[in-house]
């Protein structure tokens, strides 16, 4: 391996980032908003939990069951679609499969966690619990959605409501 290849390591983690966006986007939100979808778990399911319960999604507590074996079932998926990678830019895949069990880990945590997702992602936060479901796409890093415009901020007032109600452990 040449130093060169140490380079593709922050391409291929801002890609993971990018690609998370998009398939939150246009596929789980997308496709997922008709029921007929394979990807209909993600707005149907999982989204109705969140809202009803606070952010938690108790079917994030058995990972390889339900719902959130479905999730990781897709990402497997994903990374098989980049498998020739492994045999051109070994680094480039071995950083990108690092990012997807990140990725999976950390959106567990969160919905298990409400208050660790609210002080540590709230971008993922304001895409459940926010007006507006259909902004704030990246799930574990806010660059994506200010670089496309499509960030969300709930109002300051608001949010420390929402807060104070949901979570007092935190005030």
């Amino acid at each position: 391996m040449g130093y060169w290849e140490l380079l593709l390591i922050p391409l291929a983690i801002a890609y993971s980032h990018m690609a998370e966006w998009v398939l939150h986007k246009y596929v789980l939100h997308g496709l997922g908003k008709k029921k007929s979808s394979k990807f209909s778990f993600h707005w149907h399911g999982h989204h109705r939990k969140a809202r009803k319960n606070n952010f938690i999604d108790i079917d994030y507590k058995h990972p390889f069951k339900g719902p959130a074996a479905r999730e990781l079932r897709s990402l497997g998926i994903v990374l098989l679609l980049h498998l020739p990678l492994a045999f051109v830019l070994p680094i480039v895949y071995g950083t990108l499969v690092l990012c997807t069990i990140r990725y999976f880990y950390l959106h567990r945590k969160m919905h298990l966690n409400p208050a660790f997702a609210r002080i540590n992602y709230p971008i993922h936060w304001d895409h459940h619990m926010g007006k507006n479901q259909n902004k704030n796409w990246a799930v574990t890093v806010e660059w994506p959605d200010r670089l496309l415009g499509t960030r969300q901020e709930p109002p300051k007032v608001i949010l420390q409501r929402t807060l104070r109600k949901n979570h007092p452990r935190l005030w």
